[in-house]
C-alpha cells in the first residue's frame, strides 16, 4: 500500500506549499482538478457507477412489477427497491468507514464492484422477486462500503487542499446531474428501441428486456472494477501523520478498536460533532420536504404539474447552491457557512408552510434547495480538508449513512404525521388554499432544522471573538473572508527580544496542541532586504523608508501569513507592523494616522488576533550606534500607547528578566487570553509552563 508522510518540520515556508487565487474562475479550477490524471479516471469511474445506480433503480422497479401479478405488491415496488438500498445504512453505518481506514481502499472498491456486478447478473439469472429484493439489499451493502473508500481517497489524489471543494462539486454534479440524465436516458433508449423498433415483449417469466437491462447494469460495475484495479493505483496511497516522540505507537488495530477510536474522535472534536449534529437537522428537513411534496402539491390545488414544478425547483436550487458554495466560502469560513446555511434552510421551510400560491412555494423551495446544496458540499469539503486521512473514511461513512438513515426515517414518519390533520379548504388573500397536515409538518421541521443549525454553528465556530454579523456584512459587500487561522504577533523594542520570545512561544504551541504552527519569516532577513532596497535605490527620506518597510510587510503577509491562516494554522509573527512603524515614527516623527493608513494598505487590513507586547525598561538597554536611549524611550511609549488604545487585542508582558522567565510570562498570558477571549483553541494545553514540563 502506498504511503505519503506529512508533517515533520512545520516551520516550512508557506510559499513552498502551492496555492491558487481564491477568486480563480470556476472553469480554471475545474480544469486544474481534471488535469490530475488519477482524479480524472476516478471521476469517469464515478460516472459509470452512478449511471449504473440510477439505471438499477429504474430497471429493478420495472422488473419487479413484471415478476409478480400481485397488485398490492406492485404498488410497493418502487418503495421496496428504494428501502432495500437504504436499509444497509440503518444497519451497518460505520462498517464501510472502518474498511476504508483499515484496508487498501482500491482493493475494497474493486471487491465491492465485482460483488455488485455479480449480484445484479444473478437477479437476471434467478428471476424471482424475493431474490431481487435480497440481492438489491446486498448491492446497497456493497455501495455502503464503496462510497467511503472513494470519498476518503479523493483528497490524496489532489495536489492541494484548496482543490477538494472543486473535486466535491464535480462529484456531486456527476452523481446528481449527469448520471441521472444518463441513467434515465439510457433506460428510456433501451426500452424504447426494444418496443418500438424490434417489438420485443416481456415473456411470461419476466426474463425480457428489463432483465437484459439489469444484466447490462451488472457489466457496468464489472467495468468499473477493471478500471479501478488496473488504471488507478493511486487510490492505494495513504497520508500518514507523523508520530510524536512522546506518543506510544498503537498496536491494536482491530475493527472494534477502530470503531471506538472513531466514536471517541467524534465526541472529542467539536468540528466533527457539530458537523454531524447539523446534518441531522438538514436531512430531517429535507426528508420532511420530500416526504410531504406530493400531498403538499395537492394542498396548493396544483395537481401533478405542481408536484413536478416543486421537484424541478428543488433540484435547480440544489445545483445553484453547490455552484455558489465556493464563492460563499471565499467570504465566510466553511465552519460558519455550514451552520448558517442549515439555519437558513430551516427558516426557508416556514414560508413554504404558509404559502398560499404555487409561485411563492417555488421560490421558497429553490431557496431551501440552494441552502441545502451549500450545506452538503461544505460538509463534504470540511471532512476532506480538516479530518486527517487515518480517520477520514469512518467520518465519511457516518456522514453518508446519516443522510440515508434520516431521509429514510423522515420519509416513513412524515406521512403518518400528515394523516393526523384533516384537510380543509380556506381562502387566503382571495386565493383558495387547502390546509392539511403538510403545513404543520413543514413548519415544525423548519423550526427543528433552524434550531439544530444554531447548535451546529455554535459547536463548529472557531472564531467566537468575531461576530457573525461581521462575516455577513463582508459577504454582502463582496469582501474576502477572514481566515480560520490565528495570528499572534510578538512586538517589542528590540529585535533580539521579539525573536527569542517568538521562538519559545512557537515551541510551546507545538508541544501543547495539534494545529499546524508557523513561525513567520525572521524580520532580521527583511531588515537586511529593506536596507538593501534603500541603499540600491538611494532612498534617504523618511517617507520613502516607510513605504519600503510597508512593501516588505505586504510581501510577508501575501507570501507567508495569509496562506497559512487560510489553512487554519496558528501563525506566530515577530514584529508584525507595530514595532517597525513605531521605530519609524520615533525617528522621523511621521503622522500616526498616515502610518495607520499605510499599515492597512500593506496588510490588507489584516490585524493580529492577539498581540503580545514585551514591556522592557529602556534604561536597561545599552545605546547603540544607530539608536540612543531617548529613541528607545520614544518607541516604548508609542507601543504602550497602541496597547492602551486597543486592550482587547493586546497583552503587555514584563520582559526585564531573562528569556526563560519572560517566556513563562508570555505563555501564561497567551493561554489566559485564549481562554478569556474564546479564540477557538480548545485543543491548546491549559497547563502552566512549569506543569507542562
Amino acid at each position: 500500500m502506498g504511503r505519503i508522510s506529512v508533517g515533520g518540520d512545520q516551520t516550512a515556508r508557506a510559499e513552498d506549499i502551492p496555492s491558487v487565487r481564491s477568486d480563480a474562475s470556476l472553469a480554471h479550477r475545474i480544469r486544474s482538478v481534471l488535469a490530475i490524471r488519477p482524479f480524472r479516471r476516478l471521476w469517469g469511474v464515478s460516472f459509470i457507477c452512478s449511471t449504473g445506480d440510477w439505471l438499477s433503480l429504474l430497471a429493478l422497479t420495472g422488473l419487479i412489477t413484471k415478476l409478480t401479478d400481485d397488485y398490492a405488491f406492485q404498488n410497493y415496488a418502487f418503495a421496496g427497491v428504494v428501502l432495500t438500498q437504504l436499509l444497509p445504512g440503518l444497519l451497518f453505518a460505520p462498517f464501510g468507514g472502518l474498511l476504508a481506514d483499515k484496508f487498501d481502499r482500491r482493493k475494497v472498491m474493486v471487491a465491492c464492484d465485482v460483488m455488485r456486478g455479480g449480484l445484479l447478473i444473478s437477479i437476471a439469472v434467478v428471476g424471482t422477486p424475493v431474490w431481487l429484493l435480497i440481492a438489491n439489499f446486498l448491492v446497497g451493502c456493497c455501495q455502503l462500503l464503496w462510497i467511503p473508500s472513494k470519498d476518503a481517497a479523493v483528497p490524496n489524489l489532489l495536489r492541494r487542499k484548496d482543490q477538494v471543494e472543486t473535486a466535491n462539486q464535480l462529484a456531486l454534479v456527476m452523481t446528481w446531474g449527469i448520471s441521472v440524465i444518463a441513467g434515465a436516458g439510457l433506460y428510456a433508449l433501451i426500452t424504447g428501441i426494444s418496443s418500438q423498433v424490434f417489438h420485443v415483449k416481456l415473456d411470461d417469466t419476466g426474463m425480457g428486456m428489463a432483465t437484459i437491462i439489469v444484466a447490462i447494469n451488472g457489466l457496468f460495475y464489472l467495468t468499473s472494477a477493471v478500471i479501478v484495479a488496473t488504471r488507478i493505483p493511486e487510490l492505494s496511497i495513504r497520508v500518514v501523520a507523523p508520530v510524536k516522540k512522546d506518543e506510544p505507537q498503537k498496536e491494536n488495530t482491530s475493527l472494534w478498536a477502530m470503531l471506538r477510536d472513531g466514536l471517541r474522535f467524534i465526541r472529542s472534536t467539536r468540528l466533527v460533532r457539530g458537523l454531524l449534529i447539523g446534518m441531522t437537522g438538514a436531512f430531517a428537513a429535507a426528508g420532511a420536504l420530500v416526504g410531504s411534496s406530493k400531498p403538499y402539491s395537492s394542498s396548493l390545488l396544483g395537481g401533478d404539474s405542481a408536484f413536478g414544478w416543486l421537484f424541478a425547483a428543488l433540484f435547480i436550487g440544489l445545483g445553484g447552491g453547490m455552484a455558489s458554495a465556493t464563492k460563499m466560502a471565499q467570504r465566510i469560513p466553511h465552519n460558519r457557512l455550514f451552520g448558517i446555511s442549515i439555519v437558513l434552510a430551516g427558516l426557508g421551510l416556514l414560508p413554504i408552510a404558509a404559502s398560499p400560491h404555487l409561485w411563492v412555494s417555488l421560490v421558497a423551495v429553490a431557496f431551501v434547495g440552494a441552502c441545502a446544496g451549500i450545506a452538503f458540499l461544505t460538509g463534504v469539503t470540511i471532512i476532506g480538508t480538516q479530518v486527517e486521512d487515518a480517520i477520514r473514511g469512518r467520518i465519511n461513512a457516518i456522514y453518508q449513512s446519516l443522510m440515508k438513515i434520516i431521509l429514510a426515517l423522515s420519509m416513513i414518519t412524515v406521512p403518518l404525521f400528515i394523516g393526523l390533520v384533516r384537510p380543509r379548504n380556506v381562502e387566503i388573500f382571495g386565493a383558495a388554499v387547502r390546509v392539511d397536515g403538510t403545513r404543520p409538518v413543514l413548519f415544525v421541521a423548519g423550526l427543528i432544522a433552524a434550531l439544530v443549525g444554531v447548535i451546529a454553528y455554535r459547536q463548529m465556530d472557531d472564531r467566537r471573538a468575531e461576530t457573525i454579523l461581521a462575516d455577513l456584512k463582508a459577504a454582502i459587500r463582496g469582501k474576502p473572508r477572514r481566515s480560520t487561522g490565528l495570528l499572534i504577533a510578538i512586538e517589542g523594542d528590540t529585535a533580539q527580544d521579539t525573536a527569542s520570545q517568538s521562538r519559545l512561544l512557537t515551541d510551546w504551541l507545538r508541544k501543547s496542541g495539534n494545529r499546524e504552527i508557523l513561525l513567520a519569516t525572521d524580520p532580521t532577513l527583511n531588515d537586511r532586504r529593506l536596507r538593501a532596497v534603500l541603499a540600491g535605490a538611494e532612498l534617504t527620506g523618511a517617507r520613502a523608508h516607510a513605504l519600503v518597510a510597508a512593501a516588505v510587510r505586504a510581501d510577508i503577509v501575501e507570501r507567508e501569513i495569509r496562506p497559512a491562516l487560510d489553512r487554519g494554522a496558528i501563525v506566530v509573527m515577530e514584529r508584525f507592523v507595530d514595532s517597525p512603524f513605531a521605530h519609524l515614527s520615533a525617528v522621523a516623527g511621521l503622522d500616526p494616522e498616515e502610518m495607520e493608513g499605510l499599515t492597512d494598505w500593506a496588510t490588507a487590513k489584516l490585524r493580529p488576533d492577539l498581540t503580545v507586547l514585551l514591556d522592557r525598561d529602556p534604561a536597561t538597554l545599552p545605546p547603540t550606534r544607530y539608536q540612543s536611549n531617548d529613541h528607545h524611550w520614544r518607541v516604548q511609549d508609542l507601543l504602550l500607547e497602541m496597547a492602551s488604545s486597543d486592550p482587547d487585542r493586546y497583552v503587555v508582558v514584563d520582559s526585564d528578566d531573562n528569556d526563560e522567565a519572560t517566556s513563562q510570562r508570555v505563555i501564561m498570558a497567551v493561554r489566559g487570553a485564549i481562554a478569556a477571549r474564546k479564540l477557538g483553541l480548545d485543543e491548546i494545553d491549559d497547563r502552566t509552563p512549569v506543569e507542562a514540563q
